[in-house]
C-alpha cells in the first residue's frame, strides 16, 4: 500500500515514515499542504496521513481541498489539538479518522488498516481466496493452514491481488504500491515477485494468471485453464 505523509516537522515525519515503512507500506513525505496538492494532481495513493498544524494552508484546509477534487482515499488527521470542536471540524471536513499527538505507532497502524479495509469494502483484517488467507493485523499468510513466508514486497503484491480478486490487479497499480519517490522498481521486477508467489501458491491450488496488457489476477488452479482462453490470459 502506498501512503502520502504530510508533516512539516522533519523529526516527527522521519519517525512516522520509518515506522510505516517497517510495517510494509511505501511512504512518500511532503512538508506542506501546497506540495501535497501538487503531488495529488499526478499521483495516486491508498491513504494519506495529514498533520493539522501545517504552515500556510493547514491540514483541515488540505483535507477539504482533497474532497473537493473528488479524491476518495482515506485521510487520517494528526494533531496536538484535543478539543471536541477540533475533532468535529476534522471529521466534517472529510477526514476519516483523527489521532491526537502523542500517539503510539501500533495504534496508528491499526487505524490505517481499518481505514484501508473500509476503503476496499473489506470488513475483516483477514483476506481470503480459495485456500489462501492473509491476516493483515498479524502479517501472516496461510494456505491450507500452512504458513507461507513472504518478503515485504511479496506481501504487498499478494495483498493487492487478494483485494482485487477475482478481478485483475493492474501492473501500474502494483508498481505504485511497491515504490515511493526514493525507490525505483522496473516493471520487469514485478515479474520476479509474481514468479515467487506462483511457486508458493501453486502447491495449494492457486494460480496467478497474467492478463495481457494489463496485469495479474488470482484464480483457483482448476478453473485457470478454462478462464484463460476467454480473458486474453497468457
Amino acid at each position: 500500500m502506498r501512503l502520502l505523509l504530510v508533516e512539516d516537522d522533519v523529526m516527527v515525519a522521519s519517525g512516522i515514515k520509518l515506522g510505516l515503512c517497517d510495517a510494509g507500506y511505501a511512504v512518500d513525505w511532503v512538508g506542506s499542504a501546497e506540495r501535497a496538492e501538487e503531488v495529488l494532481q499526478t499521483e495516486t495513493f491508498d491513504a494519506a496521513v495529514i498533520d493539522i498544524g501545517l504552515p500556510k494552508m493547514d491540514g483541515l484546509a488540505l483535507t477539504r481541498s482533497i474532497r473537493r477534487n473528488g479524491i476518495t482515499m482515506p485521510v487520517l488527521i494528526l494533531t496536538a489539538r484535543d478539543a471536541l470542536q477540533d475533532r468535529v471540524q476534522g471529521l466534517d471536513g472529510g477526514a476519516d479518522a483523527y489521532m491526537v499527538k502523542p500517539f503510539e505507532l501500533p495504534e496508528m497502524l491499526a487505524r490505517l488498516r481499518a481505514l484501508l479495509r473500509r476503503s476496499q469494502a473489506a470488513t475483516s483484517a483477514t483476506l481470503s481466496f480459495g485456500a489462501l488467507e492473509l491476516d493483515s493485523a498479524n502479517r501472516q499468510a496461510r494456505a491450507n493452514g500452512q504458513l507461507i513466508e513472504l518478503g515485504p514486497r511479496e506481501w504487498t503484491v499478494m495483498e493487492y491481488l487478494l483485494i482485487n480478486a477475482p478481478k485483475p490487479a493492474s501492473k501500474d497499480k502494483l508498481l505504485q504500491a511497491l515504490t515511493g519517490w526514493d525507490k525505483e522498481i522496473t516493471p520487469n521486477a514485478i515479474e520476479v515477485y509474481i514468479s515467487r508467489l506462483r511457486s508458493k501458491l501453486e502447491p495449494h491450488g492457486i494460480a496467478v494468471r497474467s492478463i495481457r496488457g494489463f496485469g495479474y489476477r488470482l484464480e483457483i488452479a482448476g478453473a485457470a485453464s478454462a478462464l484463460g482462453s476467454s480473458s486474453g490470459a497468457q
